[in-house]
């Protein structure tokens, strides 16, 4: 099983995404103090795999969706933050927080080129600042979550009450669902 060196992430800054590593570097010291980060095998880098290789429990993996709702012809993105045994529930719940008729996961190519991040790695740090960022309620009690760093080969660790109380995530009642085996 290969085995995660965590670092206080400001020093992991050259292993993280650019859009990442300036947002992390504006967080409040108290807060960016409780954040850590590892470089992974890129290879590993989608939850379940990560989980299994490094032995980090699948219900502390936060997954971050970059949501694409449109009303005509306004697109409205957003991102959500989900853990990795719920499932988002766009149709119902995105569709009103966005106040749109159609809402659904942004296209790979567009998500990557709206946050100047790796798919795979995408991350609610460094976001741009006119998204909202959505947060299911459930992040907030999770002792500790594992997140994208903008990059496929590292992670973030951080405390779920951290992540949801970041100063632009907005915690959301039922914005995810337990999946059906979990």
């Amino acid at each position: 099983m290969p085995t995660l060196q965590r670092v206080p992430a400001l020093v992991a800054s050259g292993q993280l995404a650019i859009p990442v590593a300036e947002a992390l570097v504006a967080l409040p010291a108290d807060v960016l103090g409780r954040v850590q980060a590892a470089s992974i095998d890129p290879d590993l880098a989608d939850t379940a795999a990560f989980s299994e290789a490094y032995g980090f429990p699948v219900e502390g993996g936060a997954n971050c969706i970059v949501v694409a709702g449109r009303r005509g012809e306004d697109v409205r993105y957003a991102a959500c933050i989900v853990l990795a045994h719920t499932r988002l529930d766009v149709n119902r719940v995105v569709k009103k927080l966005l106040d749109v008729r159609k809402a659904s996961f942004a296209p790979k190519d567009e998500a990557v080129a709206l946050t100047g991040m790796e798919y795979g790695g995408i991350t609610p740090i460094g976001l741009p600042s006119s998204w909202p960022v959505y947060a299911d309620a459930r992040v907030q009690d999770a002792p500790e979550v594992v997140i994208g760093a903008g990059l496929r080969g590292a992670k973030l660790f951080l405390p779920g009450a951290v992540l949801a109380g970041l100063p632009h995530v907005q915690v959301v009642e039922g914005l995810a669902t337990p999946t059906p085996d979990a």
